[in-house]
């Protein structure tokens, strides 16, 4: 039986709405959002906004993929009467809140975020960082605090932008001498980040590397064909390795029997066992995982005011929560207000 809304702790997780969700989210959240759902008070967030920090050349490519997020929740087994999934550029607490945190950190500050520099580094910004991007750390703590979560699911590249949420509210707590805001705990899944099909560290649609959950059975064929595996394993006889061998961290990551891949990683590094044979074992896996999830999609694509409606719905709920949140922040920090 699920926890009641009184003791269910509450999780803040979602997405950018720059493209179809793909195996990658799946393994790092969406799987873990399903189980969640049943013991947390989770809200899902499309981020559509934060989208737009690298993406404002392209406003319509955030505004479509929203759908295309949206779907892919619904298809994976988010249930809209477990999950609250809401639209960031819809709630203006979030705006509100955010400008409210810049006042509390310093631009050095944010600049020294690993996550934002490791970012700004890999999409080539030099000096030319877009303010909301640089600003995307106060922007997140708004996010978590407005919905007061107390556990954020991340993977462990972004956990240094959940300890400057807390940053945050502990200035903005002692700033008003107790404690308004909750800090908040950083989940960082068992299954680290799934490299791209190549072999690269990360998956992604736009280096053409990475399945989506829409996949077809021959999308999926051909991207498993096309896995790097060892360069030096030429023959069936030749010993092999593990070690960066990304059909073997696929098979770790979506197989449910671990047992028979711990015995066919001892077959592969003892010699005998060829790349074929463990792409086709892997093959088998993902088209049985996809196959319902792109039936689901499908199903639902073909309705779309439905899934729209489940997420102007979610919004306004959302909308309340967030509003509520902004309204003691304001008190407590003595800000004027005009009541109605």
């Amino acid at each position: 039986m699920p926890m009641t809304d009184q003791i269910q702790p509450i999780i803040l997780t979602g997405d950018r709405t720059t493209g179809p969700l793909h195996l990658g989210h799946y393994a790092g959240s969406l799987k873990n959002r399903v189980g969640l759902q049943h013991t947390h008070r989770q809200f899902l967030l499309l981020a559509d906004t934060q989208a737009l920090t690298d993406n404002a050349h392209d406003p319509d490519k955030v505004r479509r993929n929203v759908i295309e997020v949206a779907l892919d929740y619904l298809a994976v087994g988010i249930d809209p009467a477990l999950s609250t999934i809401c639209l960031q550029s819809a709630l203006p607490a979030l705006a509100e809140l955010s400008m409210l945190y810049l006042n509390f950190v310093t631009v050095a500050r944010l600049e020294r975020n690993p996550t934002i520099k490791d970012e700004i580094q890999a999409r080539g910004f030099g000096r030319d960082i877009p303010a909301g991007f640089l600003c995307y750390p106060a922007a997140q703590a708004a996010d978590i605090t407005a919905f007061k979560a107390q556990v954020v699911p991340v993977g462990e590249d972004q956990a240094p932008l959940i300890e400057q949420t807390n940053e945050i509210v502990r200035r903005i707590n002692r700033q008003v001498g107790r404690d308004i805001l909750p800090e908040a705990r950083a989940l960082i899944p068992a299954i680290g980040r799934l490299p791209g099909v190549d072999g690269k560290a990360k998956m992604s649609k736009s280096q053409g590397n990475a399945i989506p959950l829409s996949a077809s059975s021959d999308d999926i064929r051909d991207a498993v064909h096309r896995m790097y595996t060892d360069p030096n394993h030429l023959r069936v006889s030749d010993p092999g390795s593990i070690e960066g061998n990304v059909v073997f961290m696929y098979l770790d990551a979506f197989d449910e029997d671990p047992a028979g891949v711990e015995d066919l990683k001892a077959r592969y590094r003892h010699g005998g066992l060829g790349d074929m044979a463990v792409k086709r074992r892997l093959e088998d896996v993902l088209q049985a995982l996809l196959a319902p999830i792109r039936e689901r999609r499908a199903a639902l694509a073909r309705d779309p005011e439905f899934v729209l409606d489940i997420v102007r719905q979610g919004t306004l709920k959302a909308r309340a929560t967030t509003q509520e949140t902004l309204d003691d922040v304001r008190r407590a920090l003595g800000l004027f207000a005009f009541d109605g």
